[in-house]
């Protein structure tokens, strides 16, 4: 009950942040499934898996309160769908004990990433196709082999450019629900199938994944408010903070362990 608590908390808080700035649920709940032991591949499993409720309460209520652009929703998704189903494929034919440094090494420069972006200064102007479809594609990978990281990959980057902030990050939300569709149903492909190495125990982590979508979906519901009420600027410099010092504490014990 202790557990479940505390990954609901972990699930609404992140959520909160996530409808504030388009980012944050994927990268923050996967750290803390990483941190507790879990699997590199199964911790990306149960994100999505969470990820499936929370971005489609999102990304509705993001649509009610006309915060998506329909066509930049579209080429995200499209794009998105082949980097997340790469990714996915390749999450589940490697050791979990090869990918565990690398996931942290890359949630690090994702942490390192949302903080550079919160001080760069931009006009705003819709961006371009040729920046929004290799962008989604590596979104989408990235966010597979993660667990997460579409959101501050894809959402620091459009507003980097100068895209308005509220288009890009309920547009991003919205068509992040497409693409966990299409990283979960990997996941599922490759565990009917036995294509997936160690699956074995997935349902071990019922309990966390649960208590992420119970958590997430309050928080979920207020995304489209939040986004027009919230303070950017500190939240994703505490997001940014909170990534970098977790993922260094866990490297620094797998290089010292």
């Amino acid at each position: 009950m202790f557990d479940f608590i505390v990954f609901a908390a972990v699930g609404f808080l992140a959520q909160l942040i996530d409808g504030a700035l388009g980012m944050g649920y994927g990268v923050i709940s996967s750290v803390m499934l990483l941190t507790t032991g879990v699997p590199p591949a199964q911790t990306s499993a149960s994100v999505h898996a969470a990820k499936l409720f929370t971005t489609a309460t999102a990304g509705t209520s993001h649509f009610l309160h006309g915060n998506v652009d329909r066509r930049l929703m579209f080429q995200l998704s499209a794009t998105g769908v082949v980097g997340g189903v790469l990714g996915a494929t390749i999450l589940t034919q490697i050791s979990g004990a090869t990918m565990r440094p690398l996931v942290f090494m890359y949630l690090l420069a994702v942490g390192i990433l949302i903080l550079v972006r919160c001080f760069r200064p931009a006009s705003e102007a819709f961006p371009r196709m040729r920046i929004v479809v290799p962008l989604g594609a590596t979104g989408g990978f990235l966010d597979a082999i993660g667990g997460g990281g579409w959101g501050p990959v894809v959402t620091s980057t459009l507003i980097g450019t100068g895209a308005p902030p509220r288009y890009v990050i309920g547009s991003v939300n919205a068509a992040e629900f497409v693409v966990t569709c299409a990283v979960v149903s990997v996941f599922l492909t490759s565990l009917i199938f036995g294509v997936w190495h160690e699956s074995e125990g997935l349902l071990d982590h019922a309990i966390p994944v649960v208590a992420l979508i119970v958590g997430g979906i309050p928080a979920a519901l207020l995304a489209g408010r939040l986004l027009k009420k919230a303070p950017r600027k500190p939240l994703t410099i505490a997001v940014g903070l909170l990534i970098i010092g977790l993922s260094s504490y866990e490297l620094i014990r797998w290089l010292y362990g």
